[in-house]
């Protein structure tokens, strides 16, 4: 009977064997001789499942430490940049920010004002990196034995994750805008 598995093993390359781990050294040396008896022409070359199993899902957990090092840094740089723009646009509009405060306008008004149009790019940036995000991930998931669908909920949660931390960025710098003194703003214009 292990004679025709073993030859089995020819064919396909790989020949899986169950065995009792009770006396793991006694049964791989069975295994080894009996592999040298029936085809002596090949090496005995043996590998545990469990141990195979563990060094590609190690890959995937080292693949996903690095995107999650890599995602973190990505926020951080694409805060800097978002405060830099805000801060370019606030010295920009100074001017308008001043009249506008001169004339009554809230806090929160101004925030506002300041805020929509980033919140805009924002919205647009995710509706075109869904899609992508969307066939990069199904393509990453047909490696695997056990699949799960990816739900728009996990999108969403994502968008409204990227919106909220867009607007904290903005919104501090919108709020330095805001409480400057309008008379500074308007003195020098």
């Amino acid at each position: 009977m292990i004679a025709n598995y073993f030859k089995m093993a020819i064919r396909n390359r790989y020949i899986l064997i169950k065995i009792n781990s009770g006396n793991l050294p006694a049964t791989m040396e069975l295994l080894k001789k009996k592999w040298t008896e029936i085809i002596p022409q090949l090496p005995f070359d043996f590998s545990f499942l469990d141990e195979t199993f563990d060094r590609q899902y190690k890959a995937d957990e080292k693949l996903q430490a690095i995107f999650s090092n890599f995602g973190v840094l990505a926020i951080f740089i694409s805060c800097l940049g978002l405060s830099g723009l805000v801060s370019f646009t606030a010295e920009q509009r100074t001017k308008e920010i001043g009249i506008r405060k001169a004339l009554g306008a809230s806090i929160s008004g101004i925030i506002f004002l300041l805020s929509k149009e980033f919140t805009k790019w924002v919205l647009i940036a995710n509706l075109i990196a869904w899609p992508v995000a969307y066939f990069a991930m199904n393509q990453w998931l047909q490696n695997f034995a056990y699949r799960i669908n990816i739900e728009l909920g996990t999108f969403i949660l994502a968008g409204v994750l990227a919106l909220i931390i867009a607007l904290l960025t903005v919104g501090y710098q919108a709020v330095k805008a805001a409480k400057a003194n309008p008379v500074d703003a308007l003195r020098y214009e």
